[in-house]
């Protein structure tokens, strides 16, 4: 399995650890300590040696803070894990905070006062974090203070080793151009920020430009390192050579001068004192890197990471691996959904249906000859009121029954060589009420909202990602969570810079692909969400139009459970656009099944009556 379900957080282990740090920071003339959910890359899955914020606390969720006072200890979460921090931290020890509405930065000037010492860990904050963590420390007449050391790998005594899974080439039929041609257009992108040099410390553009994946990181196919890219072609790259089979090691050896991570350092600091202009993201690089290009005598130049849009731009042969994976993907699903549905309500429980799936991703990738690699998360699997938990684990402790009248929520995904997946469905266990069947309605009307939208060149996502709530704001309704995200080719299934989410900033271009996937939570009771991928296509002319407009090319396919859909709160055009999308299912992956579950399939994909009023 490459899912485990017993790492839920355990709120005992705050109360012993939070001692042991506060009494480090009172011998080091400190008054608190701030413990992000980072490493040195600002990743979405840490290694099992950076994952402090867990050690400490014992929250489990992908994003989060602590701070922790002489006195006092603040946990920061969103609002996906709102519910979840409760039952993995000691109430007793943290009051709970918004990571959105309270971050630390602006709670900082409202409760440390004036001479307070906040020790922070450079490695662990970006150039953006401290820089307002710094504007609300002085408010305050707080002193922000960079530690030569992180305190918790102090008192950490079992901390794990860095990890060190085998490297391995990104086939060029999969990566769709070769790593000497992607390097030679990040060399000229440098050069055209005014940078003689861009360190890449986010381990998805090392393996984008290098062309290599590894498996240091849960589910995401990353090998941890850094990278200095050159203007002038003499690029570097940091990573443990122990990594390397030797076939390996000479391929990067065309490519960079190879060095051990324990060089890094000084190899920034000798560029500083050459007079390098150093490119860091402001949003991406570590506050260290900063500080030793600037304390060296270098000059940072803020500016994005060279490969973050090419990255998300997709080509053909990316995009045409992925609509190959979520073909296969969509065949496994239909096997899964058919059998749940001959299983009797209470016969299940959560991790059952987790393991069933994940085998059925295997058989069928063995099947095709293009095994799953992995999964490309923590399968959500949750049924009741474990589904209203945005980003629920299943564990051993929390797994329940898939009850008679629940809602069932699964949330999954696979990583195939040619292309990441991510696909939710939410289905009734038993007849389903009709808030239950309205709701889910709403929160389709946001997805095909989406799925239909065509948009001018330039459109932001926070420009559209109302289009997925309008449904749900006119019942009062709506979603505490983004309403897409980036997805990654063979790599990181949340991948930014492109997101559609009123935070969603970047423009939108052709070739990016991202989720589509607005939701209802009812705490308590149950969650729906209904998730497909969609790929940008190229702006086009409109038959009688003024501009060029893009569309989204839906790429997952599975089919949307018919029983929760209210076809009244339908419109013409959004039962037509379900209607085409089920014969597309039908169609593409209908030749992948047999038996039983085609049967289940042509039933599952058939035309909707069409009883709309508009």
């Amino acid at each position: 399995m490459f899912q485990t379900f017993d790492s839920a957080g355990d709120p005992a282990v705050g109360k012993p650890r939070v001692a042991l740090l506060r009494q480090w920071l009172a011998a080091n003339g400190l008054d608190g300590f701030i413990v992000p959910r980072a490493d040195e890359h600002q990743g979405e899955y840490v290694a099992d040696r950076s994952a402090r914020l867990k050690w400490l606390t014992g929250f489990s969720g992908s994003a989060g803070a602590a701070v922790v006072l002489a006195a006092r200890a603040f946990m920061f979460v969103d609002g996906r894990y709102t519910l979840q921090v409760r039952s993995e931290v000691d109430l007793d020890i943290f009051a709970i905070e918004s990571l959105v509405d309270n971050p630390p930065a602006t709670w900082i000037k409202d409760n440390l006062g004036k001479g307070a010492r906040l020790g922070f860990d450079p490695w662990l904050h970006t150039l953006s974090e401290v820089k307002a963590l710094q504007t609300s420390a002085e408010q305050s007449g707080a002193v922000l203070v960079p530690l030569d050391r992180n305190p918790i790998d102090v008192i950490w005594k079992d901390q794990p080793e860095p990890p060190r899974a085998p490297v391995e080439i990104h086939p060029i039929g999969f990566a769709g151009e070769l790593a000497k041609d992607k390097l030679v257009r990040l060399a000229a992108a440098i050069g055209k920020d005014g940078a003689t040099h861009a360190v890449l410390t986010d381990p998805s553009s090392i393996a984008w430009a290098f062309n290599i994946r590894g498996g240091d990181v849960p589910h995401t196919p990353l090998a941890l390192g850094f990278a200095v890219l050159a203007a002038d072609g003499k690029h570097q790259l940091f990573m443990d050579q122990r990594k390397f089979s030797r076939t390996v090691a000479a391929y990067l050896t065309q490519l960079a001068e190879l060095h051990e991570p324990g060089e890094f350092e000084a190899a920034i600091a000798a560029l500083a004192k050459g007079g390098a202009k150093i490119a860091l993201d402001p949003v991406l690089a570590a506050e260290k890197l900063k500080m030793l290009v600037e304390d060296n005598g270098g000059t940072v130049v803020a500016a994005p990471d060279p490969a973050r849009i090419p990255r998300a731009t997709k080509n053909q042969a990316e995009i045409n691996g992925s609509r190959a994976a979520h073909r296969r993907d969509g065949a496994a699903i239909a096997k899964l959904l058919c059998w749940l549905d001959r299983q009797k309500p209470g016969s299940l429980d959560e991790i059952a249906v987790v393991t069933r799936l994940e085998e059925t991703r295997r058989q069928t990738g063995e099947e095709t000859q293009m095994p799953l690699r992995d999964v490309s998360f923590d399968t959500i699997s949750g049924a009741g009121p474990n589904g209203a938990i945005m980003h629920y684990r299943v564990s051993r402790a929390t797994s329940r029954k898939l009850a008679d009248g629940e809602l069932f929520l699964l949330d999954s995904g696979g990583q195939y060589q040619d292309g990441t997946t991510d696909i939710t469905r939410t289905v009734p266990i038993g007849a389903p009420t009709e808030e239950m069947r309205e709701r889910f309605t709403l929160v389709l009307k946001g997805m095909i909202g989406i799925s239909m939208l065509r948009f001018p060149a330039g459109t932001r996502g926070s420009e559209i990602d109302a289009v997925a709530r309008m449904a749900l704001w006119k019942h009062g309704c709506d979603f505490a969570h983004g309403t897409g995200h980036g997805v990654g080719s063979y790599l990181a299934v949340h991948e930014g810079p492109q997101r559609i989410a009123r935070t969603g900033t970047e423009k939108l271009l052709a070739g990016m692909m991202l989720s589509n996937e607005p939701g209802y939570y009812k705490e308590g009771a149950y969650g729906i969400r209904i998730e497909n991928l969609v790929l940008i296509t190229p702006a086009e002319q409109v038959e009688g139009g003024d501009i060029a407009v893009h569309d989204f090319e839906t790429l997952t396919l599975a089919p949307i459970d018919k029983r929760l859909i209210r076809t009244d709160l339908l419109t013409r055009d959004e039962l037509h656009w379900l209607d085409q999308y089920h014969a597309r299912v039908l169609a593409e992956i209908g030749p992948m099944l047999d038996g039983e579950t085609l049967a289940w399939l042509e039933k599952a994909a058939a035309p909707l009556p069409h009883d709309a009023k508009i």
